[in-house]
């Protein structure tokens, strides 16, 4: 008998374990021909052809489905398998009691990573716990949702107070005496920051349509920001670009081209955004693995086929200050100062006195804030820091808005959340609640991807974005994997998804009498829970 090998991985360690039905498996291949992360394997079991313990030798070799057991290959749980077999020969348990990370970590020496996001959840989502509880009746009529006038518009771009606007009245019409911050009135809706490397260039290329759709035929001002890595040159230097709110992380892949597209574009940008933290991983810079920096990837960013890390800074920039007076002031002066220039930062502890010294910007040049809450997804992410690291978004909105409201500042610096939004089925009562706590609008990345289809989940399913190896072709650099994504349709669903949360929005923006976006109208909101009642400054309710 083979001695047992205590310390070798085993399927008992594996995060998912595979039941294999063989009188319902017809040998088809679907299964294996459908696992990106070559998870299962076509392979021969020898076994008796009678029972009988005095016949010998007879034996017969069946084909079978297996699991590898590897570090490497393993289960992931997205369930494509499962999705294409025919008789439903194959079923995926989670293990509850798995010790793959232990194992990696034993093994590789390495840090675990992942992506999708954190999958602890043991906090609770506060979203969740608030209501709309003050509703318009009697004395203060609700509005009629379907037949009412909404302008569900916000801006980006610096707001200055009614004293700093510099006004005379020449020949009967009124004009500027010095140039105004620039300002745009967009959707209270982003898509948010997900680049061309990170995503598939399929899955980057249906949010530009539907962005594009929804603008010029639905009308709907809505924006979406490119994510660090740039932007294909013929985007650039075409009109739509006028709806691309262009990213500049501490790598700045991909700025070089832009720079050179510069003088042949023939709009400017809806903006600039400059990244100095994510909500998923705090104080870490960004990671985009070798695995997923596909030709195309590298010629945009001008790279080679190498791991690409940014810093956990903007390199040179030490302080608050130099940020504005540097970064700032350099992104104004490129486009002109006639582009709104942005700030995304992680949500925590130091949020608002960031938040704080921007308000004090002597230039006026810092046009919107955008806080990301620690329930954001991430393309690749090491476990410690998804887990471990972060803020929630809810209470340090509140705490920037409230902070603005003390020194009579709130809506000079527009003020944008995101992170976790939607997670649990409603994205326009998250976005709702968040803007009634003070936020002029929000972003979301997770639910797009959602919405094209990821199978992924909040409790540990498939989760392999870092990987390249998306089964749904989302995250996914290999061609074989991208085709399964469908640019059309997932164009299609994005518009008609922007569409169905425009009614829901006006649904709640109705019963309590608002025909505009109710900004810090914390008073329509009641929560169930005390200590969110104190730590927010809403009503209480039982």
């Amino acid at each position: 008998m083979a001695a047992v090998k205590i310390n070798e991985l085993h399927k008992s360690d594996l995060p998912w374990i595979l039941e294999y039905d063989e009188s319902k498996c017809i040998q088809c291949g679907k299964c294996t021909a459908v696992c990106s992360f070559n998870a299962i394997k076509p392979a021969v079991e020898i076994r008796k052809k009678s029972n009988s313990i005095t016949e010998k030798n007879k034996t017969e070799r069946v084909l079978v489905i297996k699991q590898n057991i590897s570090l490497d290959n393993y289960c992931r749980g997205c369930g494509m398998c499962a999705n294409v077999c025919p008789n439903g020969a194959i079923r995926l348990i989670r293990n509850k009691d798995d010790k793959y990370s232990v194992a990696y970590r034993a093994n590789k020496a390495d840090s675990f990573k992942k992506g999708g996001r954190s999958n602890l959840n043991t906090e609770g989502r506060t979203l969740d716990k608030i209501k709309i509880g003050r509703i318009s009746q009697m004395t203060d009529p609700s509005l009629d949702a379907q037949r009412h006038t909404f302008e569900l518009r916000t801006p980006f771009g610096r707001v200055l107070k009614a004293d700093k606007l510099n006004f005379d009245v020449k020949d009967g019409k009124i004009v500027e005496t010095t140039q105004l911050p620039p300002n745009r009135w967009i959707y209270p809706i982003i898509f948010g920051d997900m680049s061309i490397g990170a995503v598939s260039w399929r899955m980057w290329e249906a949010m530009a349509i539907a962005t594009a759709y929804l603008n010029e035929v639905m009308g709907i001002p809505i924006r979406m920001c490119t994510g660090e890595g740039g932007i294909p040159t013929k985007l650039l230097k075409s009109r739509y670009v006028k709806y691309m709110i262009l990213q500049i992380a501490s790598g700045h892949f991909g700025w070089n081209r832009i720079i050179k597209a510069m003088p042949d574009m023939t709009e400017d940008p809806a903006g600039i955004l400059i990244k100095i933290g994510q909500g998923a991983k705090p104080g870490d810079g960004g990671l985009l693995l070798a695995s997923k920096v596909a030709r195309y990837v590298q010629e945009i960013r001008g790279v080679p086929r190498a791991d690409l890390l940014s810093p956990p800074t903007h390199q040179g920039l030490y302080s608050i200050e130099e940020s504005v007076q540097k970064m700032f002031l350099s992104m104004n002066a490129a486009f002109k100062f006639k582009v709104p220039v942005a700030i995304k930062v992680a949500a925590s502890v130091t949020s608002v006195p960031v938040y704080n010294n921007l308000l004090r910007d002597p230039y006026n040049i810092v046009g919107g804030f955008f806080l990301d809450g620690l329930a954001a997804g991430t393309g690749a992410a090491h476990e410690i820091s998804l887990n471990h690291t972060g803020h929630p978004i809810t209470s340090k909105l509140r705490d920037c808005y409230l902070t603005a409201v003390k020194q009579g500042r709130q809506g000079e610096i527009p003020l944008f959340a995101g992170g976790g939004l939607g997670q649990t089925g409603s994205f326009a009562a998250d976005a709702f609640k968040l803007i009634c706590l003070g936020a002029n609008g929000v972003f979301t990345g997770r639910m797009l991807l959602e919405i094209a289809g990821c199978v992924g989940s909040d409790t540990g399913k498939c989760n392999a974005c870092n990987t390249g190896l998306c089964p749904a072709g989302i995250a996914a650099q290999n061609d074989n994997l991208v085709k399964r994504l469908d640019v059309d349709k997932v164009a299609q669903n994005l518009v008609n998804y922007i569409l169905a949360t425009d009614i829901e929005l006006k649904k709640l923006m109705a019963p309590i009498g608002c025909s505009s976006l109710p900004i810090g109208r914390s008073d329509a909101l009641i929560t169930v829970d005390k200590h969110i009642s104190t730590r927010l400054d809403i009503q209480y309710a039982c």
